[in-house]
């Protein structure tokens, strides 16, 4: 049959209204519901995590819908009674041909929305960014396969949509899935997100593809025919049991949301030396490099002046490289790793990165001591004052106080004093600012971090409590 005559008599012709119109609903209305087109397109972009949210409202669609559309077309083989009117045709063949519409329809369904993306955000795609695309136009070609065997086995006005409907259901409802955890990973509804300069990991994407390629060819060898079908749909099935419960194993021990990813592959420009300034070109803030780089060599050199003891890094490098903090290297005495971006985007109207500098003074000001990660009741807390008093003391000479101050007020609301404990570090700062000399000044700052490791909780056995100082981690 010529392919026009075949796509005019498929199903997947006419139910286009159906998945087009979900298509269209889907990416206009609920995929920019939760992030309006103003803000997807002020970035940071980049075309992996792009691809992997336009595609994940739609891969239960396409499942199950070339499910049910593969379910009816077999269906229809088997009321035509295709394979008593040609015989001598390979099976496959004809069934491959038959099944071109299904698998076409769910390929749009999961290519029309990637590129109306990638349109609306101006990217060009790499080969590792459309990973998740490629696993899902892969699970498709498996559906299509398990419909056209059910449509021989099921009446297919019933099967079609019952099928489709299930599909969809159990597709989508692994989303859900906490424990156990692996239906989540082997479903083919990735559920694993991708932040800014990420990959899916090979894993990812070749688990869901490898156990519904099984499960299809299984499927397949069961309605094969051939002197050695018996020996070949028990291979069949062994080899799908052993993959999905190979699969399940593998994927038990990722987390809920985080299956193997690849991060730093986003591309960085840098300029000065000592400290070298790296900031991610992709991240809409690289035309400020110059004026970032400005802002960090002029406050280390503003706290050394002041009488911050710091050691200037070898590279200033942006977080934003490694957004997630999980998959970012720690700051090192020779490399930091600040939020540039972030910051020179939060930028006033006046060009002022505040923000910067802040981050900067994070990752300057130490202590010989290290400080609790959490705040518990029943301990003294009279070491923040004097802690928060001197990093406030050092703000204030790089002009970074304002972003500072925000931070603590919102940590100090977990005090019923909190006001007052504000009050007591802004007093405190006072006095060391107003002291005569800068040697003075030097000395009052020194003090006030030898008072914060003096008063420190310490552990029953003995010791500071405490996981770190004041970082530059941010």
């Amino acid at each position: 049959m010529k392919f026009r005559a075949l796509l005019r008599s498929s199903a997947a012709l006419w139910t286009v209204p159906v998945w087009g119109g979900i298509v269209a609903f889907y990416f206009f209305y609920a995929l920019h519901l939760q992030d309006p087109y103003e803000e997807v397109i002020a970035g940071p972009l980049w075309a992996a995590q792009q691809v992997a949210l336009a595609l994940d409202y739609f891969y239960a669609f396409a499942y199950a819908i070339t499910l049910g559309l593969a379910t009816w077309e077999g269906g229809r083989l088997k009321a035509d009674r295709v394979w008593d009117l040609a015989p001598s045709r390979a099976r496959w063949r004809v069934a491959g041909q038959t099944l071109a519409p299904a698998v076409g329809a769910g390929w749009a369904i999961l290519l029309l929305p990637v590129v109306m993306r990638l349109i609306e955000t101006r990217l060009l795609p790499t080969p590792a960014a459309v990973l998740p695309l490629v696993m899902g136009m892969g699970i498709v070609c498996a559906y299509a396969v398990v419909g056209c065997v059910l449509g021989h086995l099921a009446p297919r006005v019933i099967a079609a949509p019952v099928s489709a409907v299930a599909a969809f259901y159990v597709i989508a409802k692994t989303s859900a899935y906490s424990d156990p955890v692996w239906p989540r990973h082997v479903s083919g509804q990735l559920s694993t997100s991708i932040a800014f300069g990420e990959h899916y990991s090979a894993p990812t994407v070749l688990v869901p593809f490898l156990v519904a390629a099984a499960v299809a060819a299984a499927v397949a060898a069961w309605w094969s025919r051939g002197p050695r079908r018996l020996p070949l749909r028990v291979l069949a099935t062994a080899v799908a049991l052993g993959t999905v419960v190979v699969s399940a194993r593998t994927v038990s021990g990722w987390g809920v949301v985080d299956g193997p990813v690849s991060a730093g592959h986003a591309p960085a420009r840098c300029v000065g030396a000592a400290p070298r300034v790296c900031m991610a070109e992709a991240g809409g803030a690289i035309e400020r490099l110059d004026d970032v780089r400005a802002e960090v060599t002029g406050s280390l050199e503003k706290l050394r002046a002041a009488g911050v003891d710091v050691t200037a890094p070898s590279t200033v490098t942006d977080g934003l490289l490694y957004e997630r903090t999980r998959t970012r290297p720690r700051s090192t005495a020779s490399t930091w790793w600040l939020p540039l971006t972030a910051q020179a985007e939060a930028s006033g109207p006046d060009g002022r990165m505040a923000g910067v500098r802040y981050a900067v003074l994070l990752g300057s000001v130490t202590f010989p001591c290290s400080f609790p990660a959490t705040i518990t009741a029943g301990t003294s807390h009279a070491w923040i004052i004097n802690r928060d008093a001197a990093v406030l003391w050092a703000a204030y000479a790089i002009d970074a106080q304002d972003p500072y101050l925000r931070w603590r007020a919102d940590e100090y609301e977990q005090f019923a004093n909190g006001p007052e404990v504000l009050a007591k570090v802004r007093e405190r700062a006072e006095e060391g600012r107003s002291l005569p000399t800068a040697a003075q000044r030097t000395a009052w700052f020194e003090q006030e971090q030898a008072k914060a490791c003096r008063q420190m909780p310490k552990r029953p056995g003995g010791g500071a409590a405490g996981t770190g100082s004041q970082g530059a981690d941010s």
